[in-house]
């Protein structure tokens, strides 16, 4: 079995920093940019985020449906890289665009733009975690993978959460006229033209080695019916879903928790550009440092203890630390961006485990059925991520309207309150759900081990099942 490079590995993780500048764009920003910048209310942004990524969701099977039936020269999932990228980049800015449009047609371009942009991520991003699968059977080469993917992923994420209010303030300034929303589409076209090199950069420097098993049909019955059955994916489902809620109402609400709940958001000026640089930057930067250090600690950890273990202990020091957040008043700055560091890290830790762990479930799949599905498999961490985007961005949008939040208002106590339980003690209740499926969860590391020996046996007696 060939040993990955670190070009390999590094390849692999281009990707990620790619979806990476968009997701965060999209989890930090694009709630803001709606009430704030394109001018609809916070209830309708959040019913769209919830009707356009259930619908975004059903299609992450459709997706891996289409990618393992997919044959071509480069593999099955490599080459949606290649023809996505550039899409991938242009719907991007049309997502961040503001029309001059009344109110009404306003919604619908929103919804029509940003349901595109979600088929478009989902066409790239299903087979690019399906790669993970199929590009080495190694369990510890695996985990190394999932541990790149996201050192990549929070670099681009720190890319984007460092310069995206400091570029919107300069590139907004029209010969001395602000224009946000100019600002703001600008500011998308640049983190486009980057994101399309990085993903052409992944499929040029990773391979595919991993082939279904010689004697496989291809029958989609077959492979839904085995996935109806496989109970640990059920469980990791569930577990995700979880996870990405407390992300993604921890990310919603960090705008409006700097801009609303404290006096000033300006922390200091940026020399030469003459540009602000805020507390919500300086808080969400720190936040992806902090998780690339937990994908450090992810796979010592787990090798240590089990991947099992590991994220559950993660999770539940994040739910106690996230409820004892929200008891911070506005003047204790040290200690809020003390518990962002700590709680970061338990974030950090878990997201390297889960994709790491769908590959194994792919394994026990296969182990079990003698059929392999990598793409469907690996599409439901996709969906599992949108099902809990779309979860958290609706309930923050909704709980922002049920507090009485208006956007660029002096706010009451009450939504004050509110941006602080979106900021503690819900997605708290988030990570306490996810740590709850794990005890479930039965593919621990020893079991996988022995499902890893098993199926090198089956794969040694087909030529050319890894190559």
């Amino acid at each position: 079995m060939e040993k990955l490079k670190l070009k390999e590995k590094a390849g692999y993780g281009f990707g990620d920093f790619a979806s990476s500048m968009f997701w965060k764009m999209f989890s930090v920003y694009l709630l803001f940019f709606y009430t704030d910048v394109f001018g609809i209310s916070a209830a309708v942004v959040g019913t769209m985020f919830l009707v356009t990524r259930i619908f975004d969701g059903l299609n992450d099977p459709i997706m891996g449906i289409l990618a393992d039936r997919t044959n071509t020269k480069w593999g099955k999932f490599r080459p949606y890289l290649l023809w996505m990228a550039i899409p991938f980049a242009l719907f991007g800015v049309l997502t961040f665009t503001t029309p001059d449009l009344t109110t009404s047609s306003k919604i619908i371009y929103a919804y029509v733009t940003y349901c595109l942009m979600m088929i478009v991520y989902t066409a790239v991003n299903v087979p690019y975690a399906s790669l993970l699968g199929v590009m080495t059977s190694n369990l510890k080469d695996r985990t190394s993978l999932a541990s790149f993917r996201f050192i990549f992923a929070f670099a681009g994420s720190i890319l984007v959460l460092a310069t995206a209010e400091p570029l919107v303030e300069y590139l907004s300034n029209d010969q001395g006229i602000i224009n946000p929303q100019k600002g703001w589409q600008q500011t998308m076209t640049i983190y486009g033209v980057i994101a399309a090199i990085f993903f052409f950069g992944t499929f040029y420097l990773t391979r595919e080695r991993i082939q279904p098993p010689k004697e496989q049909k291809t029958d989609l019955r077959s492979d839904l019916k085995d996935l109806a059955k496989n109970v640990p994916w059920f469980i990791l489902l569930g577990a995700g879903i979880f996870t990405l809620i407390f992300n993604s109402i921890r990310d919603g609400s960090t705008i409006y928790y700097f801009k609303y709940y404290f006096v000033s958001q300006e922390a200091f000026q940026l020399p030469l550009l003459n540009v602000p640089l805020t507390y919500s930057t300086l808080y969400l930067v720190l936040g992806q440092a902090a998780n690339i250090i937990g994908v450090v600690l992810a796979k010592p950890i787990s090798d240590a203890i089990g991947k099992k273990k590991t994220f559950m202990g993660a999770m539940i020091l994040a739910t106690v630390l996230s409820c004892i957040f929200f008891f911070f008043g506005a003047e204790q700055l040290s200690l809020i961006f003390t518990f962002q560091f700590l709680i970061s890290i338990c974030a950090g830790i878990v997201f390297p485990l889960l994709w790491s762990m769908y590959a194994d479930i792919a394994d026990y799949s296969e182990w079990e059925t003698g059929r392999r599905a990598t793409g469907l498999i690996f599409s439901s961490s996709s969906m599992s991520q949108k099902m809990g985007w779309t979860l958290g961005g609706a309930l923050t949008g909704w709980i922002l309207a049920y507090y009485g939040f208006e956007a660029n208002m002096d706010q009451t106590e009450e939504a004050k309150t509110g941006i602080r339980l979106m900021m503690s003690v819900l997605p708290a209740l988030g990570a306490l759900i996810s740590s709850i499926f794990m005890i479930f969860y039965k593919l621990d590391d020893n079991f996988m081990i022995k499902i890893n020996k098993e199926l090198s046996l089956r794969r040694n007696k087909e030529p050319n099942t890894e190559k």
